[in-house]
């Protein structure tokens, strides 16, 4: 009787530390907004927006390393996943790590608009009043914070 060889799968290997990543990410996010808070009401940002930066750089190889644990160890998209279509889209997001990576890629990209919103302010001379809203808005829902930063720096320069 002759034996049939199956080719060996690449089998999934779950991320065990999941949570801990997404607890410990969003933590040091919360630290970097933290300390663009602090930030708007100092005369000099600089330090502190580049340590807030520095977080985000911190999430965004973050990002990256589960990008490339997932491509070298995970099964491959799943069935119909792709970004031409919303359910494809969707499909990217059937699986925990996917959601993981997600989440810190919405982390990084929104600390990082946070600390160009807080250079970019503190070049303009505008008060931190005016921007910690923009920040908090932007930590909250990413492209409308940034687009309410726009609108008051554009009348910020026009007011002078």
């Amino acid at each position: 009787m002759k034996r049939h060889h199956r080719p060996t799968v690449a089998k999934e290997r779950p991320l065990a530390n999941a949570e801990t990543l997404f607890a410990l990410a969003s933590t040091g996010a919360l630290a970097g907004w933290a300390l663009l808070a602090v930030a708007v009401f100092r005369r000099s940002r600089a330090p502190l927006v580049m340590a807030a930066r520095l977080v985000a750089a911190l999430l965004a190889g973050l990002y990256v390393a589960l990008l490339a644990r997932g491509i070298a160890l995970g099964p491959g998209l799943p069935e119909g996943a792709g970004f031409s279509t919303l359910a494809g889209v969707e499909a990217l997001f059937t699986r925990r790590e996917a959601i993981l990576g997600g989440w810190i890629h919405f982390l990084a990209f929104d600390l990082f608009v946070g600390t160009w919103e807080a250079e970019d302010a503190g070049r303009r001379n505008m008060p931190g009043w005016l921007l910690l809203p923009c920040l908090f808005l932007t930590l909250m829902a990413g492209p409308a914070g940034l687009l309410l930063y726009l609108l008051l720096a554009l009348l910020w320069r026009v007011r002078r």
